[in-house]
């Protein structure tokens, strides 16, 4: 495969300098109309029919080529992150606290370039659906693309997409079956007590230190409710109560994130969660109020698309540059919601491990980091061969 592989090393320097834009003008969730709109006119420009603002600023651009009955998703993302970028690159954001923080500029290229060589070499028989999605960064862009009538409109046997991963080796591939990456979810816990004089704590309910036996407690529900061969993270990230310290504030809040790698164990911990703020609430005489917000999903990987993702890997890169099955990553990606609906696989590129001079190796959401201009070929060149094996 060191053709297609030369091939697209050779169109590259186009599509990095589109990278490169990209990342200069950044724009948040449901605002990507920019980047929405560049997209949008290059598909168009060669020759597939697009359709814009699908989910808000989403694109998806559809070519169908022979008489295959196939149909094939690739999906890459469009927003940038609410982060003040530190690079010192020469093509750094211009918009003051937006950053393409996690090198969804990157993958918008990538799967632009493969676009490009797709559109104008073929090479395959079948319906080729090409989904940019807005807002992955919490805002559900996936969810909002689907009751848009995502896959009603564009109906795909499966679908694939690809996130680059610093500290791996740049350029290999991870592919993972099942589990990969985890559920989020999110709680608010207000405690409600009586306040009073700090003197005279007798007349009060405190939920200061109801909030802080709750935070203790919460930690039993990985330890003591959770398999221990499984994966769980319960976080109290914030409390806030009081701004004195003679006075029992009448409220104290947490703020909870909880993630799984599996969805029995996603409603195990809401079950635990909830049992354990309640009981803490009534053993100090205040009141729980819960406000539970359900994240993301679990993203599981099917088998047979994930083993097919697998063989095009093999034959683009060979053993030495991928590894079959990954580790889980405790993150979460609102493609697990695609997957709910379509099987299909979610792959890692390696973004860097420090070679080079220390390039690639700043993790995602960092104000340092920058993608690998060096995975737009590979990512393409994986593009192009998965669409025409799967579209034979």
């Amino acid at each position: 495969m060191n053709t297609l592989l030369d091939e697209l090393a050779g169109q590259a320097d186009t599509f990095i300098a589109l990278r490169r834009d990209i990342h200069q003008h950044p724009e948040l969730g449901f605002a990507e109309h920019r980047t929405a709109a560049l997209v949008a006119q290059q598909l168009e420009a060669w020759g597939y029919r697009v359709e814009r603002g699908l989910g808000g600023t989403g694109v998806v651009g559809q070519l169908v080529r022979g008489d295959g009955t196939r149909r094939l998703g690739l999906r890459a993302d469009l927003d940038a992150l609410p982060i003040d970028e530190d690079t010192g690159l020469p093509y750094a954001s211009c918009h003051a606290g937006v950053m393409h923080a996690c090198g969804h500029d990157g993958h918008t290229a990538m799967l632009l370039a493969a676009a490009h060589h797709l559109a104008t070499q073929a090479g395959f028989s079948g319906t080729l659906n090409l989904i940019f999605q807005p807002a992955e960064e919490g805002g559900g862009g996936a969810l909002r693309m689907m009751e848009d009538g995502l896959f009603e409109k564009y109906p795909c046997d499966a679908v694939f997409a690809m996130h680059n991963m610093p500290g791996q080796p740049q350029g290999r591939l991870l592919l993972r079956e099942g589990a990969a990456m985890a559920s989020s979810d999110y709680a608010t816990v207000t405690l409600h007590g009586k306040g009073g004089h700090g003197a005279l704590p007798q007349h009060t309910a405190d939920p200061v230190v109801a909030a802080a036996s709750t935070v203790m407690a919460l930690q039993t529900v990985v330890s003591r409710n959770v398999d221990p061969l499984q994966m769980a993270v319960v976080t109290v990230g914030a409390i806030h109560a009081g701004k004195a310290n003679n006075v029992v504030p009448q409220t104290a809040t947490l703020e909870l994130s909880m993630r799984a790698l599996d969805r029995e164990v996603r409603a195990r911990i809401e079950q635990r969660v909830r049992a354990v703020v309640a009981a803490q609430a009534e053993s100090f005489g205040v009141r729980a109020e819960i406000d539970w917000r359900r994240g993301y999903a679990v993203l599981v990987n099917t088998p047979a698309e994930t083993a097919f993702a697998r063989e095009v890997a093999l034959e683009l890169l060979g053993p030495e540059r991928v590894t079959l099955q990954a580790a889980p990553l405790s993150g979460s990606e609102d493609f697990a919601f695609m997957l709910e609906r379509v099987p299909g696989s979610y792959l890692l590129i390696g973004n860097g491990a420090g070679e080079g001079g220390g390039h690639g190796a700043c993790m995602v959401h960092n104000p340092g980091y920058d993608f690998h201009d060096g995975n737009v070929a590979i990512g393409a060149a994986y593009w192009v061969l998965l669409a025409r094996r799967f579209l034979r």
